[in-house]
């Protein structure tokens, strides 16, 4: 017992430290100035080609949705899920050990052996995958379905919306998608390029924009040419890596990915005019759980036929019948699902 109390201390002192150097040491794998980055962005883009143009691009709500961009992903870490996280962790591999007779997931895994960016491939779709089902559970489950009230009380979309969500789905979230993802061995790479891809285009799902697939597509592409010309991710593609050979291979992978993916990138990926339809007041009278629950991918809601766009919804009510009464400030939305519950 002794053991995890020091971890769960041990967790909050590190976590502390890593936050505190992250804040007053910038660099290229920095998580607090690429949220900012990102955020700039995004509130760039919806100044300059807005969706719904009649919309402030500080819209309602915009400040509240702000703090908890930084709440959800850096405070509640620090308050609470590191330290804890890290005692499930040990507590987890002992118990598997204890049951296999000494089996140490964490050192045996066979992923340690592939290439990272196999691992990371591996990690972003099982992840998004085991993420899509905890999504639909929020919307199933009575209880579960309080806490995601406050994410789906956005009335006003926009990128930071991407980021209001109660703290317990936090914990749920984390509860559900360690141990299959720990069995496969990805719960133990914590890789920034993930956490930036998500993050980003989950910015890019709540945003007041609209772009066409060959756009997005282009931007994949480039994302991934930047990848490819800088050996990123153990990925040696160049033999001789010079600024004319980046350059070449960046704006290849821009015009091969604006190319191949245009026309389909949107049945892949999810895209403001999907999301938006996710966040409807009103859902068909058979759908009345929601619709369209993919995170980053889209593809999930199109195997399993959850996908529903009847029309450009740019204009929809958003929202939850009687979310003109639920609470308005940060501290009553965090109270908000402890107690007496509604139906959805």
């Amino acid at each position: 017992m002794e053991k995890y109390f020091n971890i769960f201390i041990d967790g909050y002192k590190n976590y502390a430290g890593y936050l505190w150097k992250e804040i007053t040491n910038p660099h290229l794998q920095n998580y607090v100035y690429w949220l900012i980055l990102v955020s700039l962005f995004f509130l760039i883009l919806e100044v300059i080609i807005p969706w719904r143009k009649k919309q402030l691009a500080l819209r309602k709500d915009f400040w509240l949705d702000a703090f908890y961009m930084f709440f959800n992903f850096f405070i509640f870490s620090l308050i609470v899920y590191k330290a804890s996280s890290d005692v499930i962790v040990n507590l987890f591999n002992d118990g598997i050990k204890y049951i296999t007779g000494g089996f140490d997931l964490q050192g045996q895994n066979p992923l340690r052996t592939f290439p990272l960016w196999a691992i990371l491939l591996i990690g972003f779709i099982g992840r998004d995958f085991i993420q899509w089902w905890i999504h639909r559970l929020l919307h199933k489950s009575e209880t579960l379905w309080e806490f995601h009230k406050v994410h789906h009380s956005v009335e006003e979309m926009g990128f930071a919306a991407h980021l209001r969500f109660h703290w317990m789905e936090n914990i749920v979230y984390r509860v559900l998608e360690y141990i299959p993802l720990a069995l496969l061995g990805i719960g133990l790479y914590d890789f920034f390029v993930i956490h930036l891809f998500t993050l980003t285009w989950g910015h890019y799902n709540h945003s007041n924009i609209s772009i066409s697939g060959y756009i997005t597509g282009g931007i994949l592409g480039g994302f991934i040419g930047i990848i490819l010309a800088n050996n990123f991710l153990d990925i040696r593609f160049l033999s001789e890596v010079t600024t004319m050979n980046q350059a070449i291979v960046i704006l290849s992978s821009i015009a091969i990915g604006s190319l191949l993916l245009g026309k389909i990138i949107k049945y892949l990926f999810n895209s403001p005019e999907m999301h938006i339809w996710h966040h409807s007041y009103e859902l068909p009278e058979d759908r009345h759980t929601g619709v369209n629950f993919g995170l980053t991918l889209s593809i999930w809601d199109y195997l399993f036929k959850t996908a529903y766009i009847p029309h450009n919804g740019k204009d929809i009510r958003l929202g939850f019948p009687g979310v003109e009464e639920f609470p308005e400030s940060f501290t009553g939305q965090a109270k908000h699902g402890f107690g007496k519950t509604t139906k959805n």
